[in-house]
């Protein structure tokens, strides 16, 4: 017998194997083949992605900080990664889990950029989700050359899970307001905007005032002295997607709003769940002010980051 090559076959012998748990030679019985024909066909399913294997480590969390993060911080949901060496990758996947557990049909999701979110589109599998669209709360970060964009993001997701995608196609910082408000009148830039005040789900990632991307911002914006001078002063000690706040939550008023394309911090406030992904304890003060502004629904950290928000916000 020719082997079968139709992707019909491919699923009629996975699912005899995989669902119904024959035997390969069981298979071949009931199909008048080969036991190695059954093979070449198993393998061949695998190669197509008719069947796509996961292999799910245990992922350690701490129950105890989770649930004093909920009380104290009023969250609707914690997960807090223990103390691991591999801190990024596992903070991913334990974003990845709860993204799953989230995203639902029908759903249109929002990300901002960031290194710790690539970790959880790089750990959310390959798998169906159903009638999802993805879209962008922030410019692309074309002046951080080496940053994650919500660009790449929102793409790789649409590609790992095969639903659809919108770009934001602009630069998410510009060098006057003048040029953000040209580009602001733009329809498509605008028309993106408001698919992601709509979204049912955004994932963000959280920065801290003077620390890593949050200062990398302040410096690509090429500030005068007299703006950077405005912005010291202005209380900020974290952003999310390049909006600054002060430590009760609330946006701050300095020269950098006008001179970044992204979602409004009251527009965030109004989705109906906003996760934070958060890595270290340097995120704790930004972590408590976000939570403190109605900013975050759900905070997704490593213990570190746990602890130093509740620091925060406890005597």
């Amino acid at each position: 017998m020719r082997p079968p090559r139709g992707r019909d076959r491919l699923v009629q012998v996975a699912k005899m194997y995989y669902q119904q748990e024959l035997s390969q030679a069981e298979i071949a019985d009931r199909l008048g083949t080969t036991r190695s024909n059954v093979s070449r066909i198993l393998g061949a399913a695998r190669d197509e992605g008719v069947v796509q294997i996961r292999i799910v480590e245990t992922i350690e969390r701490n129950s105890e900080l989770e649930n004093r993060m909920r009380e104290v911080l009023g969250l609707r949901d914690a997960r807090v990664l223990a103390p691991t060496q591999d801190a990024v990758d596992e903070l991913g996947r334990v974003g990845a889990d709860w993204f799953l557990d989230t995203v639902r049909p029908g759903h249109r999701v929002a990300v901002s950029w960031g290194s710790t979110l690539q970790a959880v589109v790089n750990a959310v599998p390959a798998t169906g989700v159903g009638d999802v669209e993805f879209v962008q709360l922030v410019g692309g970060l074309s002046s951080l050359a080496t940053k994650v964009s919500g660009q790449e993001l929102v793409r790789e997701l649409a590609a790992k899970l095969h639903c659809r995608y919108r770009y934001l196609h602009a630069p998410a910082l510009f060098e006057s307001p003048d040029a953000r408000r040209a580009m602001m009148a733009e329809s498509s830039i605008a028309n993106a905007l408001e698919a992601a005040r709509g979204c049912d789900v955004a994932v963000v990632g959280i920065g801290a005032v003077g620390q890593a991307s949050s200062a990398e911002i302040i410096e690509a914006l090429h500030l005068s002295r007299r703006e950077k001078q405005q912005f010291d002063r202005s209380g900020a000690v974290g952003d999310i997607c390049a909006r600054y706040f002060d430590a009760t939550g609330q946006e701050v008023d300095s020269p950098v709003h006008d001179r970044v394309l992204a979602i409004e911090l009251d527009d965030l406030r109004r989705i109906p769940t906003v996760a934070a992904v958060a890595l270290g304890a340097a995120k704790g003060r930004s972590l408590a002010a976000a939570v403190k502004g109605g900013l975050l629904d759900v905070v997704i950290c490593d213990e570190p980051a746990a602890r130093s928000a509740l620091g925060e916000l406890t005597p």
